[in-house]
């Protein structure tokens, strides 16, 4: 299949350019202005439109098993409401049972993972640790593409890491060439506030954030950057949303150490209030963790991004109905945590970002594509308008608007936590792999279609 996209002007992370893009197959095979090509090539008129790399989610939980339940969303609807949102590639996570087989828990995610429409690739969380996590590491590795560990810092008897399994995980990483993410709070505090909260008689939704408090996160926010400081390991901070979290990654990265930091577009947008609403069902569907935070963070974040102490925009994904939610409904500690995103991500960080000049066309590609393909060694396979780049692409009409709702996501759940914004810079087309998956409000997502994206170690010392 012959694609040529004409007459836009591309945007990569370095540079903005007029040129047409030809895609054979799977790859973009030629950038230039009036190209030649094939009188059967599918032609795009981008005329007045961007032509951008497709996005990269670093951070979705589809099909996740989780406090009792699953999410709505599985492989195939997470991922084709990603392509009509202009995602191409998501990050998910595999979440190993604690004393369960990485490998095993591994092959489970993959098997799931088969029904995606987009492309799709995984961090591993080591949620325990004994020499057969020390192995399965390396085979993970050297065998099966995966370049990243997910450590939780929270959620006190479930899947929560100790600071041993941190200091061998973040050890055995660096040795294979890999790199430590955290989900940074501090889990025995926030269990010990959650029971403080429940034992005075709060127990709705509003509780949540006062169990999270910046501080919470911002104190395992700094310990897991001591603990990669003293190892010598670069380390990825998942969901950062708080200014004190924010400050930790400053202080490291302008000592020189490498720390990299990701924002949810929900985080950016999103405030507090959301909990003090007497719609106790509208109040629990904003229940995630970190919780949206005061404005003042939303500004501090924005500044992280532009500044360069934020990397990456992501989503966390992870989408519950109603009655999923109501589980909690007299103990906030049982709502599922989770809320959607991956369908609107692209068009809120340019709106609130492009549009508001806090970001350039440039950074914006920077930070929904570039960035995370770089820190996870997938450029410039992904993250790149250029010849070999897979052919994920977004022609972005910058003038574009819809209004984001429920009723017309293609994402499950029935809930849209950006639900009235009107957004100005949408995506009129999506290419896949080099197939039209998204024209103008018509998915043509297709169960299966996507692939897996293996992501080579970096340099490693020794296996």
């Amino acid at each position: 299949m012959t694609t040529i996209i004409r007459g836009g002007t591309v945007v990569n992370a370095d540079r903005a350019f007029k040129a047409d893009v030809l895609c054979f197959g799977d790859k973009i095979v030629a950038v230039g202005e009036q190209l030649d090509a094939p009188a059967s090539a599918t032609v795009i008129d981008a005329g007045g439109q961007y032509v951008m790399p497709g996005g990269i989610d670093t951070h979705t939980h589809m099909q996740l098993p989780f406090m009792g339940t699953v999410t709505a969303d599985d492989f195939f609807t997470g991922t084709a409401a990603g392509l009509a949102g202009g995602t191409t590639t998501i990050m998910d996570f595999v979440i190993p049972n604690p004393r369960q087989s990485l490998l095993d828990a591994y092959h489970t995610w993959r098997g799931w993972a088969a029904k995606a429409a987009g492309d799709y690739t995984f961090h591993v969380a080591v949620t325990w640790w004994a020499d057969s996590v020390h192995a399965e590491m390396g085979t993970l590795v050297r065998e099966h593409g995966v370049n990243s560990f997910k450590h939780f810092m929270a959620y006190k008897n479930a899947i929560m890491a100790d600071d041993e399994t941190l200091v061998h995980s973040f050890r055995r990483a660096l040795e294979l060439g890999a790199i430590p993410t955290v989900h940074a709070e501090n889990g025995e505090l926030v269990f010990q506030l959650q029971q403080d909260l429940l034992r005075k008689g709060i127990t709705g939704a509003a509780a949540h954030p006062l169990s999270r408090p910046p501080e919470v996160e911002a104190e395992a926010a700094n310990r897991a950057i001591a603990i990669a400081s003293v190892l010598g390991t670069p380390v990825y901070i998942v969901h950062v949303s708080c200014a004190e979290s924010l400050e930790a990654i400053t202080r490291a990265r302008a000592r020189g150490q490498r720390v990299y930091g990701e924002a949810l577009a929900g985080h950016l947008v999103i405030d507090d209030s959301v909990y003090a609403s007497e719609d106790q069902e509208f109040a629990r569907a904003h229940v995630m963790s970190p919780p949206f935070r005061g404005k003042e963070h939303q500004g501090a974040l924005w500044r992280g991004l532009q500044g360069g102490n934020l990397h990456t925009t992501a989503t966390d994904h992870c989408t519950f109905c109603a009655a999923q939610k109501a589980a909690g409904k007299d103990d906030f500690t049982k709502i599922p945590n989770g809320c959607g995103g991956v369908e609107e991500r692209m068009a809120v960080v340019w709106d609130a970002g492009v549009n508001t000049g806090r970001l350039t066309p440039c950074e914006f590609v920077r930070v929904t594509s570039t960035n995370a393909a770089q820190i996870f060694n997938m450029y410039p396979r992904k993250g790149v308008i250029a010849v070999g780049a897979d052919a994920d692409i977004v022609v972005w009409d910058p003038e574009g608007t819809r209004t984001i709702s429920a009723r017309t996501q293609f994402s499950k759940g029935g809930f849209n936590v950006f639900e009235g914004r009107t957004v100005k810079g949408i995506n009129t087309h999506t290419l896949a792999a080099g197939k039209l998956v998204y024209v103008v409000g018509d998915l043509r997502a297709a169960r299966g279609a996507g692939r897996h994206i293996d992501r080579p170690a970096f340099s490693a010392t020794h296996a």
